[in-house]
Parts: structure tokens; C-alpha cells; sequence
């Protein structure tokens, strides 16, 4: 019987971690369980990558079930992937990692740590990345024709993230650790290497990944290239902002880059039309997130009936016959996913270490990140065909994000984006996302609705940005 399988059998390992995952895991930040109790856990997976019974660090990888209430009696739990480190002492260095000592089972006496806070440990990932194969459960995999990875690179942690976690290896890779996990392919697995394998350079490649062969497939955690010294677009359109300048070049361009990425992904995947039927699902159920919203957050209730007006408008849509198509997209798009590369002027220390506060000026260039969809989503939801204007209207409110965080608020500076961003998407589909308004006004709506639930249970200091969108386009004559 192997280590993995062992462990799993064990009936000591879980109950001596619960009490201790009790207390810790509703305090990380991509814990999607906020605010409700954890009633109890499920093993469904646990694999060693270093043995935890030796004398020096092990490594233990678990996929947890973990069981909240109110979920139908049929609905699995949560999953949620797990790196624990184990020590006998635990450096100082470490302590802010400490999960807690068990008092019995198998890791009894033994401290037990985030393992990602390990430089040492996270240096075993990659070493398992580096050599595609099974451990137990889990399978490593390389893109095809990819450079061998090198080994002996440092490792650290990225802290910028909210639902899964990175680290940095050398300033070379990124891995990419998802936390909450849903059986199937990952959207940031699966489209990055379906763009890869068409030859659309506008996404960094998969270099490396691994995924749970059972009881269920996982895709857990997906290596590709670091992109150094780049900047994201949300940190550049915030120092636009801050300098009085405008923002209209990044947008077209960016606009351009979205229908590039959009044109190569109707290439690669299977596309589907839209007629009446459809149409009127998607109005549907953009209608019943509101309720849902509304319930959760009711400063949408007064704006409720308008809000359903642009929902029953998208569905009149499909009363003209005309068939509209749906493709895989990237589902979450905004600023913050999107990063430029090359040469710039130099400008002040940005906020945060990883960049440096730049204006994208020409030559640069403009890559597309972040494939996952919204991970509060279902997984069969986020890899559904859908109207490309669904990232269109992503783009559209993630300016208006970034205009609203400057005071004065600067509203001449988002139509500005709006507009140019519109004008680059159609420069290169041939398609102005403007030509269909209640299309776009539904996605948009849609969109501000979720943003609004999302405000209000994780940033309730931002609630009023949505709202403002809300009001706006609650007020919308179409």
C-alpha cells in the first residue's frame, strides 16, 4: 500500500486536524465560506511529497471536503487543496505560518504549517513539476515542446491575490495554487493552452500543471512564465489617473487585444448559436441572480424593477430570429488581468514592489491573464459558451472601478476609456459592441449585480462603486 493510500485510510490524520482547521481556515482570505460555520470535514485525498515522518520537513498535500450548512443533502462540499508542512520545531522565521501541534494521529507533537510559506517546501513542488509522472493521486504534466525547467530556483509568495495563491520561482515562473477546487478542466488551464496550441501569443503559456486523477479530477495548480518587470493594467490606469493624463491609447489597444484573444478562441473551441430559446435562458437567469442579490443586499431593492427592464429587453432579442454566437470567453475580465511588458519612461515606486508605476507607451506590449472565470461560479457555468460582449462589459465597468477610486471622481476619463476601448475591440473583430445596447447594457447590468453581493460581503467600504452603476444604468433609456 503506498504512503498516499495509507494516509488516506488512516483514521487518526483527519480528527487530529480538524480542531485545528476550525480555527484557522475561515481566517484565509480564499476562503469562500465567510461568515458561515464549518460543521465538518471530509478527506478526500492525502498525498506526501516529503515523507512527514522523517527527521527533516515533510510535506503532506490533502484535498479537504470541507461541510457548511444549509447545502442540499445531495450537494457535495467545498474542496479545497491544502500544501501542509510538518516539523518537529518550527523556525522562528515561520511562526506567522503555524497552523497549530496536534495532540494526536499520526502528526502528534509535530508542528504543522502552511506549507507554501516554505521556501524550502515550495522548491518541492517545482521539483515535482519538473518530472511529469503520478505520486498516488496526483499527475504532473508539461506542455509539449516546452524548455526544461531548471532547478535550484527560490520561491516566494505573491500577496496580491484573494481566492487562490502564487508563488514566484526565480522571476522566472508563477504557479498558480488554486485553492477552492471543482471537478473538470480549469478555464486557467484549459483555455491557456487551447490559445497556446493555436499560436495566439497574448496569454503566457501553461509550462507545467498537475491535476488529482482521483477520486475526482482536480486541476490544481498551473505553472507558466513570469512576465518581469511587467505592470498591470489596474496599477496603470491608477497612475494615469493620479498624473492628470489620459488613458485612451491603453484602452484601444487593450480593446484590440481582447477581440484577438476572442477571434483565436472561436478558432480553437466549439462556438454555438444563440436563438430565442437561449437568449431567453440568459435573461432568465440574469433575472434570478438579481432576486438573489436583492435578498442579500437590499439597497438593490429599490432598483430592482429597472434593472429587470434591461433583463427582459436582452430577452426581446431573441423575438428578431437573428441567431447570436457564443464562445468560450474569459469570463472575468477587468484591468487587473491584463499585465504590459517592455519599454517604457521610468515613473515613481508604485504601491506595490512588483512593479514600478509606468505609463504603456509604444512598443510595449499587452498580455491577457487569469482564465479562471468568477470562482464564486459554478465550474460548469464558467466553462459555458457565452456572448463575447460578456468580457466586453467586464472591461467597461473595471474602468469605471478605477475612475471612482480618484477624487475627484473623474467621469470624463471612464467615457473617454469606454469609448476607445469599444473602438479598438471593433478595429480588430469588425464588430462594435456598442451596435447592440441592450446586449451590452444587460451584460452590464449583470455584472454591476454581482459586484454589488461581492462588495457587500468582502469590501463593504466599496459598495458604493457598484451602486453608482447601479443607479446609472437603472436610469438608462434604451
Amino acid at each position: 500500500m503506498s504512503e498516499a493510500a495509507s494516509f488516506r485510510n488512516s483514521a487518526g490524520l483527519l480528527p487530529s486536524l480538524a480542531p485545528l482547521l476550525h480555527a484557522w481556515l475561515p481566517r484565509r482570505r480564499w476562503f469562500a465560506g465567510k461568515g458561515q460555520p464549518v460543521t465538518g470535514f471530509s478527506l478526500v485525498s492525502a498525498t506526501e511529497l516529503l515523507p512527514v515522518r522523517s527527521t527533516g520537513p515533510g510535506l503532506l498535500h490533502l484535498l479537504l471536503g470541507v461541510h457548511r450548512p444549509g447545502l442540499p443533502a445531495d450537494a457535495p462540499p467545498d474542496c479545497y487543496q491544502l500544501l501542509l508542512g510538518v516539523r518537529g520545531v518550527l523556525p522562528s522565521r515561520l511562526a506567522p505560518a503555524l497552523i497549530g501541534r496536534p495532540a494526536s494521529g499520526p502528526l502528534a507533537g509535530r508542528m504543522v504549517y502552511e506549507g507554501l510559506d516554505d521556501p524550502r517546501l515550495a522548491e518541492v513542488v517545482l521539483e515535482r513539476l519538473r518530472t511529469p509522472g503520478t505520486l498516488g493521486p496526483l499527475r504532473f504534466d508539461r506542455f509539449d515542446g516546452a524548455p526544461a525547467l531548471p532547478g535550484g530556483l527560490a520561491a516566494r509568495p505573491l500577496g496580491a491575490e484573494q481566492s487562490n495563491t502564487s508563488l514566484v520561482y526565480g522571476d522566472s515562473y508563477i504557479l498558480k495554487f488554486f485553492r477552492r477546487v471543482q471537478p473538470g478542466p480549469n478555464p486557467d488551464l484549459e483555455l491557456p493552452l487551447a490559445l497556446a496550441r493555436a499560436g495566439c501569443s497574448r496569454v503566457p503559456v501553461p509550462v507545467a500543471w498537475y491535476e488529482s486523477v482521483t477520486p475526482a479530477p482536480y486541476t490544481l495548480g498551473v505553472l507558466q512564465p513570469y512576465l518581469r518587470g511587467s505592470a498591470d493594467g489596474w496599477r496603470l490606469a491608477l497612475d494615469s489617473l493620479a498624473a492628470g493624463r489620459p488613458f485612451t491609447e491603453e484602452a484601444r489597444a487593450l480593446g484590440r487585444v481582447t477581440a484577438e484573444v476572442h477571434t483565436a478562441l472561436a478558432a480553437a473551441l466549439p462556438t454555438v448559436e444563440l436563438r430565442r430559446a437561449q437568449t431567453e435562458l440568459l435573461a432568465d437567469a440574469m433575472n434570478r441572480r438579481l432576486n438573489e442579490a436583492a435578498r442579500a443586499v437590499p439597497a438593490l431593492l429599490p432598483y430592482a424593477p429597472r434593472l429587470r427592464a434591461a433583463f427582459d429587453a436582452l430577452a426581446g432579442l431573441g423575438e428578431e430570429g437573428l441567431a447570436r454566437r457564443a464562445q468560450r470567453v474569459h469570463g472575468d475580465l477587468h484591468l487587473g488581468q491584463t499585465l504590459y511588458a517592455g519599454t517604457h519612461p521610468p515613473g515613481p515606486p508604485a504601491a506595490s514592489p512588483e512593479n514600478r508605476a509606468v505609463s504603456a507607451a509604444p512598443g510595449g506590449r499587452w498580455s491577457v491573464i487569469d482564465f479562471e472565470g468568477e470562482p464564486a461560479r459554478p465550474l460548469d457555468e464558467r466553462r459555458r459558451p457565452q456572448p463575447p460582449v460578456r468580457d466586453i462589459a467586464g472591461m467597461l465597468r473595471s474602468f469605471d472601478y478605477a475612475a471612482r477610486t480618484h477624487r475627484p471622481w473623474n467621469p470624463v476619463w471612464a467615457e473617454d476609456c469606454r469609448i476607445a476601448y469599444c473602438e479598438g475591440y471593433a478595429e480588430t473583430s469588425g464588430t462594435d459592441p456598442r451596435e447592440e445596447p441592450e446586449l451590452l447594457r444587460a451584460y452590464e447590468t449583470d455584472k454591476a449585480v454581482y459586484e454589488v453581493v461581492y462588495e457587500a460581503r468582502h469590501r463593504p467600504d466599496w459598495l458604493p462603486v457598484p451602486l453608482a452603476a447601479i443607479d446609472r444604468l437603472a436610469a438608462a433609456v434604451i
